[in-house]
């Protein structure tokens, strides 16, 4: 059971923002209301952030970009912007779910539940492990990660990409099971953004570590 949760909720449009309010109070969620990218980044995010993209005064993938520097967060973005690459740029921001307008508040309430027991799943791991000969080093106790020494920035959900298919090197994993032990088996979210987070693995590991599509299966990483 999720306990008692606070919500940030970063809306510029006020009917849309009382009826988040009032809606999520009568699931047990308390509510922050700002109406900026600028009260966002002031306020405290609290247990959960849903942010909205057309805001009065910055764009809200920046204000995406920043928090997920900040933190870990768990962040939903809900937007009048239903175009995939809207979608694809906001998870790979970091945002942990794209909630497209007009929604009903029920849908809004299932995605943040469904968010949170992905983050309270999060596996808790104390040891250090090595990868590809000690190029890379994941340390699952700081749920930092290192290349050639250098520390490298990854969004919550792409270190936990990265942990899972580190487990098995060499393995072919299928889509469902890494969409299941990443996400979770309420996932409502499109399945493109797995291709979207291992896009960004790709880009971030660089030549360390392969991790290659497996026709009509899923994914493998292979040690270089």
């Amino acid at each position: 059971m999720i306990g008692r949760v606070r919500v940030l909720l970063v809306e510029d449009d006020e009917p849309i923002a009382e009826s988040l309010r009032r809606g999520l109070g009568r699931y047990g969620f308390e509510v922050d209301w700002v109406r900026t990218g600028a009260e966002a980044l002031a306020a405290d995010p609290g247990g959960l952030v849903l942010l909205d993209l057309g805001l009065p005064d910055t764009d809200g993938l920046d204000v995406c970009r920043e928090l997920r520097a900040r933190g870990e967060v768990p962040i939903i973005v809900i937007s009048a912007r239903a175009d995939e690459t809207d979608r694809v740029v906001g998870l790979e921001l970091g945002a942990d779910d794209y909630v497209s307008k007009p929604f009903g508040v029920r849908e809004v309430v299932a995605r943040i539940r469904a968010v949170l027991r992905r983050v309270k799943a999060a596996p808790a791991q104390s040891s250090i492990s090595e990868y590809a000969g000690g190029r890379l080093v994941i340390d699952r106790r700081s749920r930092r990660v290192r290349l050639d020494g250098a520390e490298i920035s990854l969004s919550p959900k792409e270190y936990d990409l990265l942990v899972f298919l580190a487990e098995e090197p060499g393995a072919a994993l299928t889509r469902e099971q890494i969409m299941e032990a990443v996400w979770d088996t309420n996932w409502f979210g499109p399945t493109k953004t797995l291709d979207v987070h291992i896009g960004a693995l790709r880009r971030k590991l660089g030549d360390a570590v392969t991790v290659e599509t497996v026709r009509g299966v899923g994914f493998r990483m292979v040690i270089s």
